[in-house]
């Protein structure tokens, strides 16, 4: 036996309809539609925002930083100076 037999689908509509009553159904639908609506509103402004970081191009920076490397002596390594740092408590 199929579970999505038509006799099952109204069989499972009318118990729906009798526990929750037609006003109430009729809300939850309207709820659901409006929350469907919304969803897709905000997945295709993402999409638009996503093709407009991508026109901006790897050009744009998100921030500045300072070159670490040119602040180093030349002679110093990182496990040299991570050996001088005093021990923590």
């Amino acid at each position: 036996m199929d579970l999505f037999a038509p006799k099952h689908l109204l069989l499972i509509l009318l118990i729906v309809l009798l526990v929750f009553g037609g006003k109430k159904l009729k809300t939850l639908g309207s709820d659901l539609g409006g929350a469907f609506r919304g969803f897709k509103k905000a997945m295709s402004e993402g999409e638009s925002e996503e093709q407009a970081k991508q026109i901006q191009g790897p050009g744009a920076k998100d921030a500045e930083f300072p070159d670490v490397a040119a602040a180093k002596p030349q002679g110093a390594s990182a496990t040299t100076s991570d050996s001088k740092a005093a021990p923590h408590a």
